[in-house]
């Protein structure tokens, strides 16, 4: 197989500032393909914007829980109950295109890529919104899923998590990412592995995160990029959105 540079990305959340900085980063590495982990929508001020470039870039998006809310919300399966992530989601929807919402409707809970041989999906291996947060969700998750590679987003906080391909159980690892950190696949490790996010970040650090993996290198690298928070802020306070979506932009929590 040619080898292939993967661009992950995660949790755009509406937050195109964000994503065009990193796309702008991105293109100074090269890659060959990009892949959205899930929620592209959901907390930000630009639904529309974040489509449109992850359409025109054709990218490979996973569906994520807020996007599948966002279509429970426009098909009426889902009641609605008044909290800060149904009142955006209300709102997104209302500034969203026929044409936008038919590309979401294709986006699939998982993929698993032949080529590459990784697993694509928001929450865990096998679960939309499950997390993968600490050591004991990923023996769980390890012990669920029996591949070698997969890859993942929800946390908002990008990390590595290992184990043999051997029994679960006999050694699994976490190791949690910042900054420009490369982290070596190494044989016969099964890795669970998270870009962090690229609108919403939750580890104190309030720079979007993405990765890059090459599969000739088995190489896993995540950069932050600095971009315009308070041009993000504004947008949320200019669409009435609620003030606690742009105050944690500022901490990265």
């Amino acid at each position: 197989m040619a080898g292939v540079r993967l661009l992950l990305l995660s949790d755009i959340h509406a937050n195109f500032t964000a994503l065009q900085a990193v796309l702008e980063d991105a293109e100074k590495r090269r890659y060959d393909q990009i892949i959205h982990l899930g929620d592209a929508l959901g907390y930000g001020p630009h639904p529309h914007d974040v489509l449109e470039a992850l359409r025109d870039l054709d990218a490979q998006c996973i569906l994520g829980n807020h996007d599948q809310m966002l279509l429970e919300y426009v098909d009426g399966t889902r009641p609605y109950r008044e909290s800060v992530v149904a009142s955006v989601l209300k709102w997104q929807i209302s500034r969203l295109t026929e044409r936008d919402l038919r590309w979401i409707r294709t986006w699939r809970d998982g993929i698993d890529d032949a080529e590459v041989g990784a697993r694509y999906r928001h929450g865990t291996p096998t679960s939309l919104d499950d997390y993968m947060d600490s050591v004991p969700a990923a023996r769980a998750a390890f012990g669920q899923w029996q591949g070698m590679l997969a890859f993942v987003g929800h946390t908002h906080v990008p990390a590595v998590y290992a184990t043999l391909n051997a029994p679960v159980g006999d050694w699994i690892k976490g190791h949690p990412l910042s900054d420009v950190t490369t982290y070596m696949v190494p044989p016969r490790v099964r890795v669970i592995l998270n870009p962090g996010s690229v609108g919403q970040p939750r580890d104190h650090n309030p720079r979007a995160s993405y990765a890059i993996f090459d599969t000739v290198r088995s190489a896993f690298e995540v950069f932050r990029v600095p971009y315009d928070i308070a041009r993000t802020q504004e947008a949320i306070r200019e669409a009435g959105l609620p003030e606690v979506l742009a105050a944690r932009l500022s901490v990265g929590k």
